[in-house]
């Protein structure tokens, strides 16, 4: 697939001064990452992979003890454009990981999605534009182990070495379909995306699914349950859902057993998770019961600052609806999908500010300047049509 073009394998620091000098001098490179999020309870970037004209980078960042400073000045010359596919992710973990400021973002996700493409995975898009078959079998490698055998770099620079050509391609799609402006300013928002953390949110059992089922008793268990969860594999360094999936969490909160036996109703006495957990679930189950601090009614919501609502509620709810049927039918007019028209959130935020002028529909954050310069009169019109009290 990638004949004799040049793979190289950045695991020193004059090898990256190096690269990282070449890169400077470039017009537009392929950036992705490779993570370990399905292995270790804190996420990290373990593999930077890069392409240029002439080779494919995969830069160990685990070899260079994190230090990946000689490419802050690629990654924040907008002069050079970094083409991901999916860049929301990689953006806010390079953020993370290595301060980097990122300026020059081509995202080829979004230019599928705005030109209404229904398969948009990178595979398909190399498949399709250039003929091959992606492996997959390296999808979940834990990407923190070492060493790197030859197959995990030639999977790895797989992500990055067709997003050049494949950005030319798209570039001249976007044009003829009028789309550019709405993906430039796509782009540019997310060059602000910022890692919002994942730490432990002692609340966040209130968004699991099943929760709105249980009883208060049950909601206690729940509660500890999530803790119990939480301090287990922040020890055992795996991701919270390899310790103990959600569903389990719910029924033990539903059924409450206080013995082996009723254990038997939440999970096989044969399974591994259970001869781990077994006795620690029984007393979860009392803790939690024991537990009557108040609980937790709903996840709070920092709102950006602006003007109060004007609709809450079902009210709402009703001019929602007006605007997704809009939404969708327009969707459908411009063959393109709904959500690249304007998504759900933007939709709701919209109805809860009922703007009268294009100037009030664009001060409301969730509204972009190319959703008020192409859309603004029609919302406008559904708002003026839309009577939530009928």
């Amino acid at each position: 697939m990638f004949g004799d073009f040049p793979l190289v394998l950045v695991s020193d620091r004059p090898t990256l001064l190096e690269v990282a000098a070449k890169l400077a001098r470039c017009n537009a490179i392929g950036v992705d990452t490779e993570s370990d999020s399905f292995y270790h309870y804190q996420e990290k970037v373990c593999l930077l992979q890069i392409s240029d004209a002439d080779a494919d980078y995969v830069i160990d960042p685990l070899a260079l003890r994190q230090d990946l400073s000689p490419l802050n000045e690629v990654m924040a010359d907008a002069s050079i454009t970094k083409i991901f596919h999916g860049a929301d992710y990689d953006v806010v973990c390079l953020k993370r990981d290595f301060s980097f400021e990122i300026h020059g973002i081509f995202d080829t996700l979004v230019a599928t999605q705005l030109l209404g493409r229904t398969r948009f995975g990178l595979a398909d898009l190399i498949e399709r534009y250039f003929g091959y078959e992606v492996d997959k079998t390296l999808q979940r490698h834990n990407w923190a182990q070492r060493p790197l055998e030859y197959d995990h770099l030639d999977y790895a620079r797989g992500d990055t070495h067709f997003l050049r050509a494949l950005r030319e391609i798209l570039l001249r799609d976007l044009a003829k379909a009028n789309r550019l402006k709405r993906f430039e300013e796509e782009c540019r928002l997310l060059e602000r995306r910022q890692w919002q953390g994942r730490g432990f949110d002692p609340d966040g059992w209130l968004k699991a699914k099943g929760t709105i089922t249980l009883d208060d008793d049950g909601k206690r268990v729940l509660r500890r349950a999530w803790a119990y969860r939480d301090e287990q594999a922040r020890g055992m360094d795996r991701p919270q859902f390899k310790v103990m999936p959600d569903d389990i969490l719910i029924a033990l909160a539903d059924v409450r057993p206080e013995s082996e036996a009723e254990l038997d109703k939440v999970i096989s006495p044969r399974s591994g998770l259970r001869r781990r957990h077994g006795r620690a679930m029984l007393k979860i189950v009392q803790d939690g019961l024991d537990d009557r601090t108040p609980l937790a009614t709903s996840q709070r919501v920092e709102r950006p600052k602006g003007p109060k609502p004007r609709l809450t509620g079902r009210l709402a709810e009703k001019v929602v609806v007006d605007l997704r049927t809009w939404r969708n039918a327009r969707g459908k007019d411009a063959s393109t999908a709904a959500f690249t028209i304007a998504s759900n959130g933007t939709l709701k935020a919209i109805a809860a500010n009922r703007p009268t002028s294009l100037a009030e529909l664009a001060a409301i954050s969730e509204v972009r300047a190319w959703q008020v310069e192409e859309f603004g009169e029609e919302i406008l019109d559904v708002l003026q049509k839309s009577d939530p009290r009928k």
